[in-house]
């Protein structure tokens, strides 16, 4: 029996492959982490793993490679709890290129909010999903933080699994802000479109409600290789519901995966199987962050 608390897991393909189609000027990366040297950065006590080394070189190797992507969101992983720090000394490496997505906690001050907005910050995380994600009491205390971080423009990312959490729709509509939620919705493919928490995701992102991320499509799949065919409708229904609230992201570097390390090239593949139409890819992965991220 395993019983350490902080497995390892593994890391990315070290050889990812240019994307199959052409990336547009201005692309941005909404969802990346950065990891380590641990002995700068320390773990949280309560994280659920332990990641390797991902560092701001290799993933700025991975953007040149994919298609010259110069912009990225950084997104605030479990394992470092409510310390930025690793993320945000990243961030300031990169100036205005790299905006952030923070966890903190429900007592953070509002100086403490302003200083993380003047340091790149434009939206606050909450994972309910991987241990050491959730620094509040309960959904309610997040939705009363919401009302703290309206004024600064900033949106609240959940990563949640649409087809499970009770009361998605009054969950989502009790928020002041507006909310993003990661991984397409984080629903196994065999639940299949009609689910009706899938349903209910559906239409909270038609109405403009919420934004998506199609990122982690590996963490949905059921198959064991790209292109991951059955993920295929899911992402196609996100977009069709609403290409104005479509984000994408790497979710680089793939952390607490257990499967087989799909390569990062194969996965932004799959964007253009997804959406086909040039102007619409433009939109997703140019115009929708600019808008959300203060770009």
């Amino acid at each position: 029996m395993n019983d350490n608390p902080f497995p390892a897991c593994q890391g990315p393909d070290p050889e990812p492959t240019k994307a199959k189609f052409e990336v547009p000027k201005g692309a941005i990366d909404c969802h990346a982490h950065i990891f380590g040297p641990e002995s700068r950065y320390p773990y949280s006590p309560s994280r659920g793993y332990t990641p390797p080394d991902a560092s701001l070189e290799q993933y700025l190797h991975l953007l040149k490679t994919l298609g010259a992507i110069e912009r990225a969101v950084l997104t605030q992983p479990s394992v470092y709890g409510v310390d930025n720090s690793c993320m945000l000394d990243a961030v300031d490496k990169m100036g205005d290129k790299f905006r952030a997505v923070a966890a903190v906690g429900q007592d953070i001050s509002d100086k403490e909010l302003e200083d993380l907005h003047q340091r790149g910050v434009r939206g606050a995380r909450v994972n309910i999903v991987d241990k050491g994600g959730m620094p509040f009491t309960d959904i309610a205390a997040v939705s009363k933080f919401s009302e703290r971080i309206k004024h600064l423009g900033w949106h609240l990312e959940l990563l949640v699994h649409v087809h499970t959490l009770e009361n998605l729709t009054d969950t989502i509509n009790s928020m002041a802000v507006d909310v993003v939620v990661g991984h397409l919705g984080y629903m196994k493919t065999d639940n299949g479109v009609k689910h009706p928490g899938f349903q209910a995701f559906l239409k909270l992102v038609k109405d403009g409600k919420c934004w998506v991320k199609v990122s982690g499509s590996y963490r949905i799949t059921t198959a064991y290789y790209p292109p991951y065919g059955d993920v295929h409708l899911i992402a196609k229904a996100l977009v069709q519901a609403n290409e104005d609230r479509i984000l994408w992201g790497t979710d680089w570097p793939h952390p607490v995966f257990k499967g087989k390390m799909p390569n990062d090239g194969e996965l932004m593949d799959m964007l253009a199987d997804w959406v086909p139409d040039e102007q619409t890819r433009k939109k997703i992965l140019v115009d929708n962050p600019e808008k959300l991220y203060g770009f």
